[in-house]
């Protein structure tokens, strides 16, 4: 947990060119976009379904996935102050293998990735829907919701959504304050003598399998919740000062959310019993209904709606972007790549990963199979990272940035790499829908290698461009 300085390679961190982006955030909107990112679907729409693996700890699941994405996070930060550009992981990766294909891959899983949890947050934002309004949806009537959602999503993103920070800061502090209420809520309870606070040290493993592997198994589905922290590296670029903000940021952060799960899993375990808890996809609804049946449960439900929506949009946002880039820079089909003429946004693109999230809503339709698919695929890429931090303390740069103690990637690859696999119980159609979804980019690959052969003679891939990370 140290800066040091190298002897040659990047150019200082802290100054600026004419071909940069213009650095604008400081530490407090760095944080707000942290935060923002952190919070959204995973907590709102899977709480439940963590309390139906271990019973009344359901906060325990939550706090082993802070554990593992803040090991994580200690590479991220060495790499992002070493390497203070927007490309994220798929730049960490070519710098440290020199592969384009894996590059290429890595790539694709974090476009994958925002496909799946943007079709988890789409059947997390029907299921609220129905329930805060009782609409009695069920079955496909929830799957068709959730693909007009979808529609919806993608009508916007062809339109042209501005990223701006102004907005983010107003979408985090709607999630933050339905966190908030839960919270409350669930202290108001407490101090009145409601609730029952004993549940709160509970085991009930689900099944046969034991408390080690019942908390295992549900920490694969709390990690989906932590997600969203690797995005901040791709704001490297319009970071005041990054090496010497991002570490404190960053990990003051993943702090506030770590603690904002535990009070929210506490709040909800000691209102709701695991059984009913962990019943239907709107998990927080019944924490309201149950602590403060007064309370208005269609303002909840709107903000929980609003939550899951927000996160939506910006996962195919960043999906749609980072198919298009990859078809600019030649390794995916140029078609992936052609812009509307006169909203000059990426509509191939968008209407190539609306497809694939359709598929997922209409064959895989579970929340928690969706989620999970969504931190199984980020659990491949931390653990590539973390051991990319570890070949890359050869190369060296001729500014003072973050190092973390070597202990802490060798930790980040054993904690993911242990996740990824199938011992943790982990439903195997999660492997099938990554699987699947991996196996379309490979498709497009050697497409595009066909293509370029076809058209240049050439197929050599590997010297082409980097994939930008659009994540």
């Amino acid at each position: 947990m140290s800066t040091t300085r190298g002897e040659g390679g990047d150019r200082s961190a802290g100054t600026e060119t004419q071909d940069d982006l213009h650095r604008v955030m400081g530490p407090k909107l760095l944080l707000l976009f942290i935060v923002g990112d952190i919070l959204g679907t995973g907590v709102y729409a899977l709480t439940g379904q963590v309390a139906a693996e271990v019973g009344g700890v359901v906060w325990l699941p939550f706090l082993v996935a802070f554990a593992v994405a803040l090991v994580t996070a200690f590479s991220y930060l060495e790499l992002v102050t070493k390497y203070p550009k927007a490309a994220g992981a798929a730049l960490y990766t070519h710098k440290a293998f020199g592969i384009h294909f894996v590059t290429f891959i890595i790539a694709f899983a974090v476009m994958a990735s925002g496909i799946t949890s943007a079709s988890t947050a789409s059947r997390a934002f029907a299921a609220n829907l129905s329930a805060a309004f009782d609409l009695g949806l069920a079955g496909w009537s929830v799957t068709l919701v959730a693909l007009g959602f979808m529609a919806v999503v993608a009508i916007i993103n062809v339109r042209g959504v501005g990223e701006s920070v102004k907005a983010n800061v107003v979408l985090t502090l709607v999630e933050l304050t339905g966190l908030l209420i839960i919270i409350s809520i669930g202290l108001w309870a407490i101090l009145g003598g409601q609730g029952d606070v004993s549940r709160v040290w509970t085991f009930e493993p689900a099944g046969d399998k034991g408390v080690f592997w019942s908390v295992i198994s549900a920490t694969t589905l709390a990690f989906f919740a932590m997600v969203g922290f690797e995005d901040s590296v791709n704001m490297a670029e319009e970071t005041k000062d990054p090496v010497r903000i991002f570490p404190k940021v960053l990990l003051g952060g993943l702090l506030i959310t770590g603690v904002i799960y535990v009070l929210v899993s506490v709040s909800a375990i000691t209102l709701v019993s695991p059984a009913d808890l962990g019943q239907g996809d709107t998990p927080l609804l019944k924490v309201v209904e149950a602590g403060a049946p007064g309370f208005p449960i269609g303002i909840f439900g709107l903000i929980t709606m609003f939550a899951v929506a927000n996160s939506a949009l910006i996962n195919m946002l960043m999906a749609s972007r980072l198919v298009y880039g990859m078809s600019r820079e030649q390794v995916l089909p140029s078609l992936l790549g052609r812009v509307h003429r006169s909203r000059r946004t990426p509509h191939v693109a968008i209407l190539f990963t609306t497809l694939l999230a359709v598929g997922l809503i209409t064959f895989v339709g579970e929340v928690p199979a969706l989620g999970g698919t969504t931190a199984l695929l980020l659990l491949g890429v931390f653990t590539v990272v973390n051991v990319a931090v570890l070949v890359l303390r050869k190369d060296t740069v001729d500014h003072k940035h973050f190092r973390t103690p070597t202990l802490l990637p060798v930790l980040g690859v054993l904690s993911c790499g242990f996740l990824v696999g199938p011992w943790t119980g982990r439903d195997p159609v999660q492997y099938t829908i990554a699987a699947v979804l991996l196996a379309i980019g490979v498709v497009l690959w050697f497409a595009t290698i066909a293509i370029m052969r076809s058209q240049t003679g050439s197929g050599d891939i590997d010297n082409a461009p980097l994939p930008a990370d659009g994540n």
